[in-house]
């Protein structure tokens, strides 16, 4: 019987033969990252172990996107800290403004097919959508990867979905992963790995599969990968790397195999305070909100900005509405502003961040007030996700936002595409 792309990669970087679902495999880690909500943590968990010593010193990134730039004065001393242990120990690292460290791993080309990255951050397995493993793992976990460049896993059995159907007008990828996790609720994929393929997925962007990989976890999964094809090759072409795909075996053995048809899918949005809380915006169509996010790793991309510009393009943000937009990196941000996108925004109203997470984990730049409602492209909308406990958190798609955003009011974007 033939092998899954999980076990193919862990079967790869693996000391000993070839691994199945269930087993224990030891395995080198080919790049290693952490952010300023966790780097504090892996190198308290570094000391521990004894002699600070980087095993790949260039296999390292410290990303400075949580709180970028620093809003307080405790945040201020982990980012010196992170600069001096940087400074001693020549590791890479990416300062204020640079970007959001899921994107820059891809934009960078850390994240490679077949490769095993290790992030203490949760969406780690954004990279699955160029086929890379990525693993979110604890700061402790990443401390022992980057002691002896290897650390332990148990292969995950695999969920193979498989997502078929012509697109509707109106409907993106982002529509597309919370129908999938509305219907597998948050814990139906737990440590498993996910192989998404269909002609629906086949029909995205690169851009937008990151979405798809980004939110993985948000129904549980270890990692996610999108397939591997003309588009994927295309991406590393422009960025001269020559690379080698990893696809499942025909025979591959499967946990379940999943079937969405999206042809009839309307814009779906995830209520508070769960992200499998999802609905139809028909159901929430006229809910008023005080706030709308367009940007974070999963809808922070150019396809994303682009989009949300489409929509406000000659039009203006409803008065009692807050709109914020952020670029995921700070390459994007430049593109954004080449194509006219920044300036669409800036005369709508809206108000242009600078690349970061802030509004997103709730640290700074859009901490919501008490019993507001946010409608935002982020992944995530537990309870005082951002910042706030006692708001509201709404997720869409990044037209859902922008044309709401315009109404004042949840509204259905199908209603303002020409047809």
């Amino acid at each position: 019987m033939g092998y899954t792309i999980i076990e193919k990669i862990l079967s790869a970087h693996a000391a000993k033969g070839q691994h199945r679902a269930g087993d224990i495999a030891v395995c080198k880690v080919d790049f290693c990252f952490s952010q300023d909500g966790t780097s504090s943590l892996v190198l308290d968990a570094l000391a521990k172990i004894g002699d600070v010593k980087l095993k790949a010193p260039r296999n390292y990134g410290m990303f400075i996107d949580h709180s970028a730039p620093s809003p307080n004065l405790g945040v201020s001393a982990v980012h010196s800290r992170m600069r001096v242990f940087t400074a001693g120990h020549k590791n890479i690292m990416y300062d204020v403004g640079c970007g959001i460290s899921h994107q820059l791993v891809l934009e960078e080309g850390f994240a490679q097919p077949g490769r095993l990255i290790l992030g203490a951050d949760s969406h780690s397995s954004t990279c699955g959508a160029v086929g890379c493993c990525g693993f979110g793992v604890g700061s402790t976990d990443l401390a022992v990867a980057l002691y002896t460049g290897k650390n332990w896993f148990k292969v995950p059995q695999t969920i193979k979905i498989v997502v078929n159907g012509k697109i509707p007008k109106g409907i993106y990828s982002k529509d597309i992963i919370l129908h999938i996790i509305g219907s597998f609720t948050a814990n139906g994929a737990t440590y498993k790995s996910v192989e998404f393929t269909g002609e629906t997925i086949e029909a995205l962007s690169v851009d937008q599969r990151c979405t798809i990989t980004n939110m993985t976890i948000e129904f549980g999964a270890k990692c996610g990968f999108t397939v591997y094809d003309k588009k994927v090759d295309a991406y590393f072409k422009q960025m001269k790397k020559k690379v080698k795909p990893v696809y499942p075996d025909s025979d591959a053995i499967y946990e379940k195999v999943v079937a969405f048809d999206v042809s009839k899918l309307s814009p779906q949005i995830a209520q508070p305070h769960t992200v499998d809380n999802v609905c139809a915006v028909e159901k929430l169509k006229g809910l008023e909100f005080s706030q709308g996010y367009v940007g974070t790793c999963t809808n922070g991309r150019l396809s994303d900005l682009a989009i949300a510009a489409e929509v406000l393009k000659g039009k203006k943000v409803h008065k009692d509405i807050r709109m914020f937009v952020c670029a995921a990196s700070r390459r994007i941000f430049h593109e954004a502003l080449k194509r006219g996108y920044v300036k669409t925004f800036l005369d709508a109203g809206a108000v242009v961040l600078p690349c970061g997470c802030g509004p997103c984990v709730g640290t700074h730049q859009g901490v919501p007030a008490d019993g507001e409602r946010v409608l935002s492209t982020a992944n995530r909308n537990f309870k005082g996700r951002m910042g706030n406990p006692n708001a509201f958190i709404y997720l869409a798609s990044p037209a859902t936002v922008a044309y709401s955003c315009i109404k004042g009011k949840v509204a259905d974007v199908r209603e303002g595409i020409k047809k």
